[in-house]
């Protein structure tokens, strides 16, 4: 097949916007023509990767799949207005420069986060005749809305359901809309989206992190036999950490030492809240550079995952989930629905309930119990859970699945019309 992707995030950017690349070399490597099309590289830090300079258009290859990049404006800060360009700039670029290059596809698959993508992907869709399997990787407008990004009163009110009903509009024009994960299916439907449209294909992580890295414990004078627990990621409202913090003040074993890397805006309230309470047992790392990554979650014997209890907490899926079961570690997840399924059906993850100190530190007496040993092993079964269930490789099965289906599809229907 001729198979289109087009996404705003691509390599060499980092982290979740590194996801697509991956599969689109997963596709190439399958025999199949990949055309992506894509913004210039300049996710996280609002600026041009190095070797990359701002133009209408330009075309480069990744191995077999040939890559169409075209002009946006970069920002990454909290700016709504800068946010709101970078989104709409990217739309109107790929709509005008970008489209020409998805000529002749036999299917798109599109990342559907933000959900400005929808002009070039109508585009597709409706004047090149393009079946779309649309990927919801982004929950438009709750995660818009739970993030704080529109603010309160009548005019957010009036976007958020305007985004709703745009985001309606993409699920209509869509072949199919797949969700990565399970609680979300339920969701869609109840907007309207028609079961027999909908296909559960998760996410997968980046499997770089997968190699064993020396880990930090000589650096951070950890003993042997300390169980070290790690958070990375950011530090927000919606993470609910101070209940974590609490937790640690009152777990009370020598042999714990939480690791929390990252920032956001919670993380000076955090760090007087674990001088408050007396959680020794807590040390802030700050933000890690990418390339520490690796050693940090080889440092860590379980990885904490944790939402608030309520809003989109029930079928969010965490990356770090498929990161923490990619890296062989195992997980400790105070949250609610879908990421305290996977915990369990892994093998992998002790659960606690989210924002319930109390359960949280009887967790984390759990897994000083088990050791850093025991605790080795549900890493192993969390790996071989992500291999079947999470991996790169079962998530271009589901997509190849998804698109070959839309174009069998398509050819019945064609095949059906009268001569």
């Amino acid at each position: 097949m001729r198979i289109g992707l087009l996404t705003q995030w691509f390599d060499p950017e980092p982290g979740p916007a590194a996801l697509p690349g991956m599969l689109a070399r997963a596709l190439a490597g399958r025999g199949h023509e990949v055309q992506v099309l894509t913004g210039f590289p300049n996710y996280p830090t609002g600026r041009l990767v190095p070797g990359y300079r701002m133009a209408r258009c330009f075309d480069e290859t990744d191995g077999a799949a040939r890559i169409r990049r075209v002009a946006l404006y970069p920002s990454h800060d909290r700016s709504a207005l800068g946010r709101v360009a970078n989104y709409g700039s990217f739309a109107v670029s790929a709509l005008v420069s970008g489209t020409p290059a998805l000529r002749g596809l036999d299917a798109l698959w599109v990342g559907n986060s933000p959900i400005s993508v929808a002009l070039p992907m109508w585009f597709a869709r409706y004047a090149q005749r393009v079946p779309v399997l649309l990927h919801v990787l982004d929950l438009w407008p709750d995660s818009v809305v739970a993030s704080g990004f529109l603010g309160t009163g009548r005019v957010p009110r009036t976007i958020e359901r305007g985004m709703a009903a745009w985001c309606g509009a993409m699920y209509r024009s869509a072949a199919r809309v797949a969700h990565v994960s399970p609680g979300a299916a339920d969701l869609l439907a109840g907007r309207g989206v028609p079961r027999e449209k909908l296909v559960h294909i998760p996410m997968w992580a980046d499997e770089t992190l997968r190699i064993r890295a020396a880990d930090l414990r000589a650096e951070l004078g950890l003993r042997a036999d300390q169980v070290v627990l790690v958070y990375a990621g950011a530090l927000g409202e919606a993470q609910g950490l101070d209940s974590l913090i609490d937790a640690c003040a009152r777990t009370g074993d020598p042999r714990l030492v939480c690791l929390i890397a990252g920032s956001g805006t919670t993380e000076e309230r955090l760090r007087r809240r674990a001088e408050a309470v007396g959680a020794t047992s807590v040390r802030f790392l700050g933000q890690l550079p990418r390339d520490r990554m690796p050693a940090l979650m080889a440092t860590g014997d379980a990885h904490y995952v944790s939402l608030r209890r309520g809003g989109m907490s029930a079928y969010t899926m965490p990356s770090k989930v498929q990161a923490t079961l990619a890296a062989g570690r195992a997980l400790l997840v105070a949250a609610e629905g879908d990421a305290a399924a996977v915990a369990i059906s892994s093998g992998a993850g002790i659960t606690a309930r989210p924002g319930d100190p109390d359960s949280i530190a009887d967790a984390l007496r759990e897994i000083c119990d088990l050791g850093r040993e025991k605790l080795d092993l549900l890493g192993q079964a969390g790996r071989a859970y992500y291999d079947q269930v999470f991996s790169v490789t079962a998530g271009a099965d589901r997509v190849e699945q998804a698109l070959h289906e839309m174009v069998e599809s398509r050819r019945f229907r064609a095949s059906r019309r009268p001569r």
